[in-house]
Parts: structure tokens; C-alpha cells; sequence
């Protein structure tokens, strides 16, 4: 073995050997104890008795202390505890100098067992599992102590009783209109007679019904009027369950009221003459001139004079006067509850503020976009917020950006290859509501919009083309539950036209016809609807699911249009082919936390396709799929995989053209946890591919086939780091490859990367990839 071989062993070694050395209690007192974390938690059911998840996961919560430098908390700690090294060897007691600033930056106190105080914490984990219903449950700690006592691990041991469940519930004995209310209530109720008591749904119980109450006038009931009575005598690990209205609830609770006269005060940044304005249901005091269109304001104001006054009501309406962004301010108030005087009306009072309406911003930032390449941009935006006194925004963006990227040898060695600028114009105008008929949006729950769009852009690849587009939309926004997002373009008319091509290009597009058919000038007629599902499990928050589905149709309806005329394929406008096809798009994703610290495991499945017909072979080249970058498989450069197994010559400048699909699937999954304070790390699994729908002679193997299907997915790993600074998040990541789907001559088998360096792919990005 060679001395430089011995050299590079031997270091790292001694190093690791140094660092195990260093005490990690040189500080602590004689009769402190550090606390290392927990050794096992332990749960012994009695006979027959089944804990819940939801208990299991509740009682081991208040046991669940993180130790100093936790890798996975609280059973096991990283290897290299640097704050408490930091803590023991770096402490001055001058508060200035280097060495003190260094020691405040890395410093951790050391956790205690005094601190921890296991004995106090079983008393809580009973407490929990009484909530539950496990009345009698027992938790007990043991301290396993190691280096001479100046350590030590906790170990926990809980004996679950059986459950308790209820024998019978009743309902509060009201009277009046809220004895038929309550009465109502009782068949949705969230209790069950033979239920396990469960001290979590007694609350939301009580925070359900006050709701309930309080959107049926009763806006002073409080959940807190309301009290459990429960019975262990009725039976063996029985409970008779009775709510009861408290003793002396104010009477005010107990009455229903309705809406009395609202009115709205309007303040402007200069003020003006004091106006007062008649509406319907209101009375607007303002300053001229009015910045808000009558019918606009008063289509915001859901409180009617005269109905039941309902929470709801209220929420939606300070609700939707900020959705205006016309406000700087909203505040509401109704009638103080010492001022009613036996009134059953209560006055409502709003105070909106007015905002600047005109906004410029300037931003710079490097950009990681979501076709994966990087580089600086730069966006110029003004805004006028309120241009026809409705909440109307007007934007004009100019934008501009450099981009490029970098290859390795697995994707061809084509480094650099993608370098270019964008430079774009659009200009966007929002309306906050729906442009439809009032029959069609009477009963619209959630606020929409109408949108309309005007841009063009420029787009620059060096040694290969200069193109430019021209786009035109109209459509809606809208929601239909708290969960449900709707986007529907309704018209969408794209031009793209190429303005300069250099000899390589041209070689290449006379070489791929496939190819060249996507790039000519063409229009883009074009439909879309995009349907989004988001909503947040679990009472913490620990879970979420994501759903995006997105269907667009081009050229279908103006190809039937020309029909209909008489005019065949291949159909023209204004002298120009357009395109027609359809293409949809579906992406899951998931995000479930693990344990109480900021650890998630996310996942992410995508599958679109895209098939071309009638006045169109192949779809635009801007609509076609590709797969690897930043943002994907991160093992492999974008654009540097598929279609298939397909792979360009080597020598081919251009070969990134022709890697592009009809049909794409991708799947990745990424295990993300904490490190120290902002910086955090991640380990991940890419896999996927595109594939073409019909056979080109030119790109062998890049059919979509399910002989050899498996084997055509690529596959990645990797590790990587991101650091949270609030308003983005910086990403590097390091990814490694594990098999590509063309085959490798030089490496047999499913891991045919060449070598391991040339399997490793570094992207530098903003924000996380899914």
C-alpha cells in the first residue's frame, strides 16, 4: 500500500478518534445527569385491550424529549454533538472577541435529566390516556445511566387499562327556540352511545354545537357555556354522559338576534369632501371622490338588515372586502353586549381603509423555473389595484432572464449546451369576480375571477435559434369548496414563430422531420381546465395531499369550425397550419410529517400524455414532455433521457431536441429533516422516463411498449441541503444515477453507469422540487 494511500486512511481516522474523545458533561455540575434521550417507550395492554393509533401517538408525545443533537428523536443522536463540544471547550467569560461570538453561534445548553423530569412527564402520559378513555393506565421510568453516572437514557413503561365507553349521552334541557334547536343538533352529533370516551371529542362536540348555535343567530353563545357531567357508577367501565348548560349563562347567549343597520365607513389616503351614500342594505359614509363602484361594495356586504345575524355571514363579508385588495385595513363591529339593552338587533359597524392603488416592484432573484434551468432573473412589474374602482388589477411585467446549465459525462458531456436569454412583455388583467350571467353565479359560495392575458416573448439559444411567441387568454378562477381550486381557460390563441435558425439547426430539424414539424410557425388555438385538490389532515397539521389535474384541447373547435365551411386538412389561419391535439396532465402528491420535529416524507407521482391528430402530426415542441434536472430526476441533466431508450449519437450538439416524448411518468419520494436551525437536509429517489406514442424511424426504441417497460425507467438517488432563509429556500443537490434505459456497452447489468463520477449530477435551485 502506498504511503499516500495510508496517508488518506490514517487522517480521517485520527480525526473521527479526536472527536469521540472530546467530553461532551466536562461542564456540568456534580449532580447534573445529561440526557441522552429515550431508550425505548415500552406499552403493555392488559388482556384484549387494543391502544388507538390517535392515543399512541398522543401519550408518547409528552415522553418524546429530542436530546441534544437528535438524529432521529428521541431514540438516536448524530455522531458528532458540535453544540455541545462548542458548549464544553469554547466558553470564554468575555462577552467579545471571535472566540465568544463563535461560541454563541455554535453553543447548545446541555439538556438535563432535572429538565426532562421523567417522573412529572409519566403523570402527564396517565393524564393522556384518561383522555382517551384508559382509565387506570400506569406509567412508570426507569433511568439507565452510563459513563459513571453522567449520562442517561430514559426508558418508559405504560400498562393500558381497558377503555371506557359511553352507556348513554343526553342533550342540554332547553327551552324555547333553543330546546328545538339543540334537540336538531343531537342527530349529527360527533358522540355515539357505545363509543370510547375520548375527551378530544367531547371539546369539538362543544365547539361544534356553538358554532351551530352562533350561525343561527345565538352570536354570543360560547362553547364555554356548556359543561360534561359523567357518570362511572352506571356499569363496568361504563359512562353515563350528560351536557348541561352552566349555571347562570348571560341571557343575552340565549337569544337569538338579527341584523340591525350596517354601516360602512370609508377612509381615503387624501382626504375629501364627507359624502353619505343610500344603499339597499347599508349606509356608506366616505370621502370624495368614492374609490369603489356602489354596486361592488355592496355586493361584499353579505349582512342583510333583518336576517338572523349568522357568524358566517360576518366572516364572509370582512372576508370578500379584502379580497377586493383595494383595503389596507377592514375592521368590523357589531353592537357591544353591555349596550343591547334588551335589543334583539344587533348594529353592525365597518371601517375600510383605502390603499395606494398604484404598486411597482423590482425583483431580482436566481431562479430555478419549472422547465429546471438556472440563472439570474430580473421583473419589472407596475400595478394599478383598483383601475375601474372595483378591485380590477391591471399588471404590466417585463421580464428577463439568463439561463444555463451544466452536463456530465451520463448525459452526453453536451455541458453548457442550453445557455440563453428570455425576454418577455404581458401585461394581465384581473377581475374579482366571474364575467357570467348573475343566474349562473347567484348561488356561488367562494369569490372567483375573470382573467385576461396579452404577452409576447422572446426566446434566444445561441448557435441553435431565435423565437419568438405571441398569446393571447381569457378565462376563470373559482372555487367550489375550501379545498377545490378551478382554473378554465376558455380562449387561448398562441403564435410561434421562428425569426432566425443557423446552419447546425437547420442540418439537424432536415435530419429529425418529427422535430422539424414542431418547430415551424404555427398558431396554437387552445382550451384548458385545470382542476386542484389541497386540503391538510390530522389535528397537527402532519398531513397533506395534493392533486392537480389539468386537460387542454387545441385546435378541435376551430378545425370543426372550418369543416363546417367546407375547408379540409390541412385546415390554415391567416395563411398559417395550427396545431390540434390533446393533452392531459395528473400530478399526486403527499406529504406526511414524521414525529414532532419539521421531518417529512414527501412524495410525488406524475403522469401526462399528449397525442396529435387531424391538422397536426406531432404536438408544438413547447407542449411536448421532457424529463431530468433541478426539478426532476436530479441523477441527469434536463432533456438528457428518452424518448424510450433512445439515446442521440454523442457527437450530436443538437441531440437534446430530439429527447422529447408524447407520454411521461415520473415518481419521486424525499425524506426531509433538520439539521441545525435553518439548514436542513434530504434524501431522495427519482425515477421515470418519456416515451413517444408513435414510431419514429429516426429515434429507435422510444416507443412506448410494455415489452422492456420497467427497464426503460431511469432511476437516481441522492442527498442534498436546503437552507430556509423565510422567504425562499435555497436547494443544492447532489444527485447519483443507478441505471439508465439505453443501454451501456461498457457496463452490463441494471447498474450500467460507467463509473460512479460519471453517474453524479450537482443542481444549485430555489425552493423545493415538489
Amino acid at each position: 500500500m502506498s504511503p499516500q494511500r495510508i496517508r488518506n486512511i490514517v487522517l480521517p481516522l485520527c480525526a473521527v478518534l479526536l472527536a469521540a474523545s472530546c467530553s461532551t458533561t466536562r461542564r456540568l455540575g456534580s449532580d447534573e445527569v445529561l440526557y441522552t434521550g429515550v431508550k425505548k417507550i415500552l406499552i403493555e395492554p392488559d388482556s384484549g385491550v387494543v391502544l388507538t393509533p390517535a392515543a399512541e401517538s398522543a401519550v408518547k408525545e409528552p415522553l418524546s424529549v429530542a436530546p441534544n443533537n437528535p438524529l432521529y428523536s428521541p431514540y438516536l443522536r448524530t455522531p458528532l454533538p458540535v453544540g455541545l463540544w462548542a458548549y464544553n471547550y469554547l466558553y470564554t467569560p468575555k462577552e467579545k472577541g471571535f472566540k465568544y461570538w463563535f461560541y454563541k453561534r455554535l453553543a447548545k445548553q446541555p439538556v438535563l435529566i432535572s429538565k426532562v423530569q421523567p417522573q412529572l412527564r409519566t403523570k402527564v402520559a396517565e393524564q393522556v390516556l384518561e383522555n382517551y378513555g384508559y382509565f387506570g393506565s400506569r406509567a412508570a421510568d426507569s433511568l439507565l445511566y452510563r459513563k459513571r453516572g453522567r449520562k442517561a437514557k430514559v426508558r418508559y413503561t405504560l400498562g393500558i387499562a381497558p377503555a371506557w365507553h359511553y352507556s348513554s349521552i343526553a342533550y342540554p334541557q332547553a327551552v324555547g327556540g333553543l330546546k328545538q334547536l339543540i334537540d336538531s343538533l343531537q342527530a349529527t352529533s360527533l358522540l355515539r352511545v357505545g363509543a370510547q370516551y375520548n375527551l378530544d371529542s367531547l371539546t369539538l362536540e362543544r365547539k361544534r354545537i356553538s358554532q351551530l348555535l352562533r350561525n343561527r343567530g345565538y352570536y354570543y353563545f360560547r362553547p364555554e357555556y356548556m359543561e360534561y357531567l359523567a357518570d362511572t357508577t352506571a356499569g363496568r367501565r361504563q359512562v353515563a354522559l350528560r351536557l348541561n348548560l352552566r349555571p347562570n349563562v348571560p341571557q343575552a347567549a340565549l337569544m337569538p338576534y338579527r341584523v340591525g343597520d350596517v354601516t360602512v365607513r370609508l377612509t381615503n389616503i387624501k382626504p375629501g369632501p364627507a359624502d353619505t351614500l343610500r344603499l339597499p342594505d347599508a349606509t356608506v359614509i366616505a370621502r370624495r371622490p368614492l374609490k369603489i363602484r356602489p354596486r361592488v361594495l355592496s355586493r361584499a356586504l353579505t349582512l342583510r338588515p333583518g336576517q338572523l345575524f349568522t357568524v358566517d355571514a360576518q366572516n364572509r363579508t370582512q372576508t370578500d372586502l379584502n379580497k377586493l385588495g383595494i383595503f389596507r385595513s377592514v375592521n368590523l363591529s357589531v353592537t357591544p353586549l353591555d349596550s343591547l339593552r334588551g335589543s334583539d338587533t344587533l348594529d353592525v359597524e365597518i371601517d375600510a381603509r383605502f390603499d395606494y392603488p398604484l404598486e411597482a416592484a423590482l425583483e431580482t432573484d436566481v431562479t430555478s423555473k419549472s422547465n429546471s434551468f438556472i440563472g439570474p432573473g430580473v421583473t419589472f412589474r407596475v400595478s394599478n389595484n383598483n383601475l375601474f374602482r372595483g378591485g380590477e388589477v391591471l399588471s404590466v411585467k417585463l421580464n428577463g432572464s439568463y439561463e444555463w446549465q451544466t452536463g456530465n459525462k451520463n448525459s452526453g458531456g453536451r455541458s453548457s449546451r442550453l445557455n440563453s436569454y428570455e425576454l418577455g412583455l404581458n401585461a394581465n388583467l384581473d377581475i374579482p369576480r366571474l364575467l357570467l350571467p348573475r343566474s349562473m353565479t347567484r348561488r356561488q359560495k367562494y369569490p372567483g375571477s375573470t382573467s385576461f392575458q396579452l404577452g409576447v416573448d422572446l426566446m434566444n439559444r445561441p448557435s441553435f435559434f431565435r423565437l419568438i411567441a405571441f398569446s393571447g387568454s381569457a378565462g376563470y378562477n373559482f372555487q367550489t369548496s375550501p379545498y377545490s381550486r378551478h382554473s378554465l381557460t376558455v380562449f387561448k390563441l398562441t403564435y410561434n414563430k421562428l425569426l432566425h435558425t443557423t446552419d447546425s439547426f437547420d442540418r439537424t430539424m432536415d435530419e429529425n422531420p418529427a422535430i422539424a414539424m414542431s418547430f415551424r410557425n404555427q398558431f396554437v388555438p387552445s382550451i384548458n381546465y385545470t382542476y386542484t385538490f389541497e386540503r391538510t389532515y390530522g389535528a397537527t397539521g402532519n398531513r397533506r395531499f395534493y392533486w392537480q389535474n389539468s386537460v387542454t384541447s387545441a385546435g378541435n373547435l376551430l378545425s370543426g369550425i372550418l369543416r363546417a365551411f367546407g375547408e379540409r386538412q390541412p385546415q390554415t389561419l391567416f395563411g398559417n397550419r395550427f396545431s390540434q391535439f390533446v393533452k392531459e396532465v395528473s400530478e399526486v402528491k403527499f406529504y406526511h410529517r414524521i414525529g414532532r420535529r419539521n421531518n417529512w416524507l414527501a412524495t410525488r407521482l406524475l403522469v401526462g400524455a399528449g397525442y396529435a391528430y387531424g391538422n397536426s402530426e406531432v404536438m408544438p415542441y413547447s407542449e411536448q414532455f421532457y424529463i431530468g434536472g433541478a426539478n426532476s430526476i436530479r441523477a441527469f441533466t434536463i432533456r438528457s433521457l428518452g424518448p424510450g431508450s433512445y439515446r442521440p449519437p454523442a457527437d450530436d450538439r443538437n441531440g437534446y431536441l430530439d429527447q422529447t416524448g408524447d407520454f411521461k411518468l415520473e415518481a419521486n419520494i424525499e425524506y426531509r429533516f433538520g439539521i441545525m436551525g435553518r439548514l436542513n437536509g434530504a434524501v431522495f429517489l427519482d425515477a421515470g422516463n418519456i416515451w413517444l406514442l408513435k414510431k419514429d424511424p429516426k429515434r429507435p426504441g422510444a416507443e412506448l411498449k410494455w415489452k422492456g417497460f420497467l427497464n426503460d425507467i431511469a432511476l437516481g438517488t441522492g442527498f442534498g441541503l436546503r437552507y430556509d432563509i423565510s422567504y425562499l429556500v435555497i436547494r443544492a443537490d447532489l444527485g447519483i444515477g443507478l441505471h439508465t434505459p439505453y443501454p451501456n456497452p461498457d457496463k452490463k447489468g441494471y447498474y450500467n453507469i460507467s463509473s460512479f463520477k460519471d453517474g453524479l449530477g450537482f443542481h444549485l435551485a430555489i425552493g423545493y422540487p415538489f
